[in-house]
């Protein structure tokens, strides 16, 4: 047998306190276990309380910013309203201005120019009343191309057919 060193001695210390240091944390694991066990209903309950709490912070915290995503939408909404109807009206204007221009173009009068020809009208048809002798009748118009055809075309003659039942 061989006589014990003082190496020797060391490394079986050291394995001996390794051995002891396992089998305590073993023991305090099982410990832990045994104990969750016993107390696992109490921690459950509180952890589904205090999740509860958590859930109506975080909700609370989320409908709070909701309306007030909500309220800068709304006011965004309203700026938006009113930019478009501004822009509306210029397009309104630009169309009208265009359509005058391209009505000018052929030849239609605008509605400012018949207004001038219907007072030069009228106050030619005063000025001629004034003029005429009283019992006098008016000047019958001139009767153009079509309005001689049509007063010279024969009547038409009515229908002979029967009327269906």
């Amino acid at each position: 047998m061989e006589k014990p060193t003082p190496k020797n001695d060391e490394a079986t210390a050291a394995g001996d306190r390794i051995k002891d240091s396992a089998q305590q944390i073993w023991l305090a694991g099982l410990g832990a276990f045994a104990k969750a066990q016993q107390e696992g209903s109490k921690v459950f309950e509180s952890l589904v309380k205090d999740g509860a709490g958590m859930q109506k912070k975080t909700q609370q915290a989320a409908e709070e910013t909701l309306a007030q995503a909500q309220a800068r939408m709304s006011g965004f909404a309203n700026e938006f309203g009113a930019k478009a109807v501004g822009q509306w009206g210029k397009l309104e204007n630009i169309f009208e201005e265009r359509v005058a221009k391209a009505l000018e173009k052929i030849g239609v009068p605008s509605a400012a120019e018949i207004q001038a020809l219907k007072a030069r009208v009228t106050e030619l048809e005063a000025r001629l009343a004034s003029q005429s002798p009283a019992g006098s009748a008016p000047h019958p118009a001139r009767k153009t191309a079509a309005t001689r055809k049509a007063d010279e075309a024969p009547a038409k003659k009515p229908s002979r057919r029967r009327p269906k039942l």
